[in-house]
């Protein structure tokens, strides 16, 4: 009876043993497959967006979401086991085609592909924020964020969102872009997975927050926020970092008063599509709405996205008598004066003989 005992012991133990083992050798292999690449033969490229501050657990969630990884539980265990206390944050180019110790790798490097802040400047057009769009976000295109843009249906619901701001003046026919200029120049970030559409409706939202103090001043002078972005936009292009604003903005309100053409070379090049260090005088003779030398008064709409000192430059102009102004681009210096024959002295003066 004890022999019987002691071999049904002796049995359990054994099969508890080889349970153990079985289980041990099982977890073995199934970690050990989670490690490998969820996909060896992928051609594929991910951008992964690794927010700064992700603690390891994160960082493993957003890797399995963007199909990277395997497990999130593995990866979080393996990083802390190996003891990896050194994974940047940062946008990455990844593939499914990577194991768990090349992802690591990678992020230990710190090699992103592109900047963790979306900056877009004041002056920019549209098609330069497209260019910054691409760089922050790789897996964008640019025809298809300028496609964006463009698109009706897609700025009509913009409108809707944002009547105070955007108006069906921006889809008038001899409007060029209807959201030049109303995207607003400040510093962004955005998930990795958020789109052109998401990205330039939150800079369209920036527009409309940032102008509302000027709306009561808007209101005031009858000025609607289509002409106060495009006179903005034309000081902000002319303006160098030496010259006081509002003397610009002085001139274009008095040459408008004075029903003499603008002659401002940045509506030349915006109606060129090009970005030159000098109008040449062919260039003048461009023939688009855009063309202040060809036509009066303000162009059809912005050229250019504008900064706070512009926008309150062309509310408030300083008084004065100047018509003409002409900058020097070596120095940035920037020369007013009240008649042509004047004009035409300081630009034999300060320019022609600086060439």
């Amino acid at each position: 009876m004890k022999k019987s005992k002691s071999k049904m012991i002796t049995l359990i133990i054994s099969s508890i043993a080889l349970i153990l083992v079985a289980l041990t050798v099982g977890g073995y292999f199934y970690v050990d497959s989670q490690l490998q690449a969820v996909n060896a033969k992928s051609n594929e490229s991910i951008i992964v967006d690794i927010p700064k501050g992700s603690k390891v657990s994160e960082i493993g969630d957003i890797l399995e979401e963007n199909q990277v990884i395997n497990s999130s539980m593995i990866f979080t265990y393996y990083v802390k086991y190996k003891n990896e206390v050194n994974l940047k944050a940062g946008k990455y180019k990844l593939s499914p085609s990577m194991s768990v110790e090349q992802v690591i790798a990678e992020l230990k490097k710190g090699q992103v592909v592109a900047p963790s802040k979306l900056v877009i400047p004041e002056g920019y057009s549209l098609d330069q924020i497209a260019d910054r769009m691409v760089a922050y976000q790789p897996t964008l295109k640019k025809e298809d964020v300028l496609k964006v843009m463009d698109d009706k249906a897609f700025v009509k619901e913009l409108i809707a969102a944002y009547p105070d701001t955007l108006t069906n003046a921006v889809l008038a026919p001899n409007v060029k872009h209807p959201l030049e200029g109303y995207l607003y120049p400040a510093t962004y970030e955005f998930d990795s997975k958020q789109d052109a559409k998401a990205m330039i409706t939150q800079m369209v939202k920036a527009t409309d927050t940032n102008i509302a103090q000027f709306k009561p001043e808007l209101t005031k002078q009858k000025m609607s926020v289509h002409t106060f972005l495009t006179m903005s936009s034309l000081i902000e292009k002319e303006a160098t970092a030496n010259v006081d604003r509002k003397k610009i903005s002085s001139v274009f309100y008095n040459r408008i008063k004075e029903k003499m053409p603008l002659q401002t070379d940045p509506t030349v090049l915006y109606a060129l599509g090009k970005h030159k260090s000098r109008t040449l005088y062919k260039d003048l003779e461009v023939n688009s709405p855009y063309n202040t030398y060809k036509n009066k008064g303000l162009p059809p709409g912005p050229i250019s996205n504008s900064g706070q000192t512009s926008m309150e430059a062309a509310l408030a102009p300083e008084k004065t008598d100047y018509l003409y102004f002409l900058a020097n681009t070596k120095t940035g210096q920037v020369y007013f004066s009240k008649t042509l024959e004047e004009h035409n002295k300081l630009k034999q003066e300060h320019i022609t003989n600086n060439d």
